[in-house]
Parts: structure tokens; C-alpha cells; sequence
């Protein structure tokens, strides 16, 4: 039985942009060099801002990113100086490449999951969204983890492009021993922004007819899976995470968002200066976070408003929930 994961109120989540280098040019990728700086952060910078959004009386998790986070040479290092410091958990997303021989470098205790991106399932169609050759490696990739003992995830960006192949997902992650599989949908930021939202983003019946039925069927396989609620009906109550929840995207530029929504543009609600967090003059994502419209999600309405459908009297035909509200389906054999 699915469950919505309620915003959590006692941790927080550090989203950390490390580097935004990548040997990939990802058609839907949501990096903006202009916005969020184009370096590679060194070790003791990373430490250092690690330690600034830790907090001991909090359960503390950390998402290391990129750009790709495998391209940075003492990315092991990180790892270790974050259980140091006390996260409880480490998570490295990947585009399955696995530079620096990261395998061998880190071992299973010390990372919760390796988090591989895959937005097909067939290389055809994969790799006209990632480049040439990135399903075969990432497939590659995979094995490798799970074949030294790593958890592994599966992140799987659904849009117009690729969802035909969502439900051909399911004997893929059962055959490379997959332990999580999310479901993201795409948003309208980075390289996507140049894209027609109509040739990317599914409408509401398209959500609902794609994604739901395929979770149910791969938990049933035993694998949890992850994805937005998005669409929620009027009567719905919309909650903003901005609100409530400890959520930071941090990157090279000091730059912290606290809605990755908001990330294309000089809207971060904070900034890390000399290594302390600085708040940023209004009007930032913070001040948009309590405006209260029919839509649901303030930003949404603002940067991609092309999701939202209206009736003949004006009125939203649905709310779009906040983006960091999770739905989930524990596995179940």
C-alpha cells in the first residue's frame, strides 16, 4: 500500500552539488553553470560546509551530486569526513560511470546507496537523452556495485520521451539487483528550460496512467519505489517543505536553495560566505514559500506553468503539490 512520505520535521537533507563537472551533456540536465558556478569545490571546503548544516540533536542526510561526483578525485575522502562529522547517511547519485575507481576506494558500510540514473529502458532510447554509450555503462555500472556488496537505486527521470518505456523497467531492475527505484518527473530548469514543456512534461492522465500502476507492479517485486505525488485534487491540502521541512541544495558558488524549483534563478534564500551561512536580502524563494494560491505550489506557478489546467470558470483543475512531497510503496513479495 503506497503511502505519502510526510515532510520531515526532526532531519535534514543536504543536497550537495560538489562539482558541477560532467562528462555527460544530458538533454534534461538541470545544472546551470551561470547560476550555480562551474568548479570543482576542494576538500576542505566540502568538509567545512558539511559542517555547517549539521546539527547533533537532527538525523542528518547527505546526497552528494553533481554535476557527476565520481569526477572528483577525493570523493571517497568526502564520504569519510561526512560520517565524521555524523551524517547517518551518504548517498552518491551517479550517471554510472564511476570515475576514480570509487568502488574501490569506499566500501558498503560507509555509503547507503549508489544512485544510478537510467531514463530508459532500451539504450535507444536512454541514450538519446544522456549521449551515446550511457546505458551500456551505466547497465555496466550497476552490476559492479551490486557485485561488491553496495545498495543500489535507480532513479528514472519520466517524461514524454521516455515513458513509454517505464513499465518495461520492472524485470531490468529485478535482473540487476536493484533495492530502490525512483521515479522523478522532469522539471523546466537548466537544459530542459530550451525545450518546448509540452514535448516533456506529462499531463495529469498521463502521470496517472504511467507512473502509479508501474510502482505497484515493481514493489510487488520487491523493490521500494519513490516518486512526486504532483497533481493534487482541490479539495487536497498543499503543504510547502519550504515551510517545514530542512531541505538545503547546495553549490560550488555558495549558492543555497532551499527549493530546487527556484534554482535557475538569483533566488536562494541563503549564501555561505567565509564559511558561514548568510541570509540573502529579500526577495528570495523564502518569501514566496507562504503565498497561499489556488495552484498549490507558488513556484511552479511561476517557472512552469505550463502543468497546470484550468475549467471554463478560471478555476485550477488540480493543485501541483509541492515537488519534494514523495509518495512510496515499500517492497512487498
Amino acid at each position: 500500500m503506497k503511502k505519502t512520505v510526510l515532510f520531515a520535521k526532526n532531519a535534514v537533507n543536504v543536497f550537495f552539488h560538489i562539482t558541477t563537472r560532467c562528462n555527460l551533456k544530458c538533454a534534461h540536465c538541470y545544472i546551470n553553470p551561470d547560476q550555480h558556478g562551474d568548479h570543482t569545490l576542494p576538500l576542505h571546503t566540502v568538509t567545512d560546509w558539511l559542517g555547517l548544516f549539521y546539527n547533533p540533536g537532527k538525523d542528518a542526510n547527505l546526497i552528494l551530486l553533481g554535476g557527476e561526483p565520481t569526477l572528483h578525485p577525493e570523493l571517497a575522502k568526502i564520504v569519510e569526513a561526512a560520517r565524521q562529522i555524523g551524517y547517518g547517511s551518504v548517498t552518491i547519485d551517479t550517471n554510472g560511470y564511476l570515475f576514480h575507481d570509487i568502488l574501490d576506494k569506499i566500501t558498503p558500510s560507509r555509503v547507503d546507496y549508489f544512485s544510478f540514473s537510467l531514463d530508459g529502458a532500451t539504450s535507444a532510447t536512454n541514450d538519446r537523452i544522456r549521449g551515446a554509450g550511457c546505458y551500456d555503462t551505466c547497465i555496466r555500472g550497476i552490476r559492479q556495485a551490486a557485485e561488491k556488496g553496495f545498495s543500489v537505486s535507480v532513479i528514472y527521470t519520466v517524461s514524454r520521451q521516455n515513458m513509454h518505456e517505464l513499465a518495461d523497467m520492472k524485470p531490468i531492475l529485478e535482473d540487476l539487483g536493484v533495492s530502490r527505484f525512483f521515479i522523478q518527473v522532469i522539471g523546466i530548469r537548466g537544459r530542459s528550460a530550451g525545450f518546448d514543456k509540452e514535448a516533456l512534461q506529462l499531463s495529469p492522465q498521463e502521470w496517472e496512467t504511467h507512473v502509479p500502476p508501474v510502482a505497484e507492479a515493481v514493489a510487488r517485486s520487491g523493490i521500494t519505489v519513490t516518486y512526486p505525488q504532483v497533481f493534487l485534487a482541490p479539495e487536497e491540502t498543499f503543504e510547502c517543505a519550504g515551510n517545514v521541512a530542512e531541505n538545503y541544495f547546495l553549490f560550488p558558488n555558495g549558492r543555497v536553495y532551499q527549493c530546487p524549483l527556484c534554482e535557475d534563478y538569483p533566488l536562494h534564500s541563503m549564501r555561505i560566505e567565509n564559511n558561514r551561512i548568510c541570509r540573502t536580502p529579500k526577495i528570495n524563494e523564502a518569501d514566496l514559500f507562504s503565498l497561499d494560491i489556488p495552484e498549490g505550489c507558488v513556484m511552479n506557478k511561476l517557472v512552469q506553468a505550463g502543468n497546470i489546467d484550468y475549467d471554463s470558470g478560471g478555476k485550477p483543475v488540480c493543485k501541483i503539490a509541492c515537488c519534494l512531497l514523495k509518495e512510496e510503496i515499500p517492497a512487498s513479495l
